[in-house]
């Protein structure tokens, strides 16, 4: 079915088409020429909440060379959720990594977000060895995941500690993500969840011109979270004014926020397609 009356305030056209699509740590199951790997560790550690949550699956095709790849992050407030590969992403010529990280209230929000940096990293590390491009890595996720795509693209800090420029990413895609300050942050100091808070702890703080291109996308604002569609519009609106000129907002009509994820795929797909294609191997 096509998207319903899709309306959306745009920075920067991208046109590309998209291609069609054709456990325990080591085990490895393949189809049609992609291959999944599982429970991959991205961190070394002996603290068992730790060696147990911090693993990642990366899904990815056998047969192309160079090829894009997106670090997908689950949603569920930072405080539930599990990793999974999105099925619209699979068997679409790119990899895909799907990412387990710690959640509150067992870590805090800076343990999550590190976790998202630590995952990052291993993917700039290795993905050559799949036959991925480390120039192609795009970061994404939905609700929570959102939020970490935004901090990690926006605040240089959590990188770094890794030895990774996050202006390295290719692109960053988060849908239906906090860019104020998380409301898991605000619960952990005691913060009504409807006081809007915006310190470092917020991607809008973090604002830059020399930002990796960024695609926002938000369901209908009638039906997000509370005021989910805002804040994303004054991200769209602030990334513009400081000199950000890739920047694009997508609203989807008709969908709520745990709807708008599905028709939100294609929209990452022709990015990443329209980022990749320009991207020298």
């Amino acid at each position: 079915m096509p998207l319903s009356d899709l309306r959306y305030i745009t920075a920067l056209s991208f046109v590309a088409f998209i291609l069609p699509c054709g456990e325990t740590q080591g085990q490895a199951s393949k189809s049609d020429g992609y291959q999944t790997k599982a429970n991959i560790p991205y961190r070394t550690s002996t603290e068992p909440y730790t060696s147990k949550m911090c693993v990642l699956d990366i899904h990815y095709p056998q047969n192309v060379q160079d090829f894009p790849t997106v670090v997908w992050f689950h949603g569920g407030g930072l405080t539930s959720g599990k990793r999974k590969i999105p099925s619209e992403l699979s068997e679409q010529r790119i990899a895909v990594v799907a990412v387990e990280y710690r959640l509150s209230p067992k870590v805090k929000v800076v343990d999550c977000i590190d976790d998202a940096a630590a995952a990052v990293a291993w993917t700039f590390a290795n993905i050559k060895k799949y036959g991925g491009s480390p120039k192609k890595i795009f970061v994404s996720g939905h609700s929570a995941g959102g939020y970490l795509t935004s901090m990690l693209g926006l605040d240089k800090r959590w990188l770094e500690k890794y030895d990774v420029d996050a202006n390295a990413i290719a692109g960053l895609i988060p849908f239906s993500g906090h860019t104020i300050t998380h409301f898991t942050v605000r619960r952990e100091r005691g913060i009504d969840g409807k006081q809007p808070i915006l310190d470092d702890m917020a991607p809008l703080f973090h604002v830059r011109a020399d930002a990796p291109p960024l695609l926002l996308i938000t369901g209908d604002r009638e039906l997000e979270m509370l005021g989910r569609y805002e804040e994303n519009a004054y991200m769209w609106r602030m990334m513009k004014v400081a000199g950000h000129e890739k920047t694009t907002l997508h609203e989807l009509d008709g969908y709520n926020h745990g709807q708008m994820a599905k028709p939100a795929h294609p929209l990452l797909l022709r990015f990443v397609r329209a980022v990749s294609k320009n991207i020298t191997p």
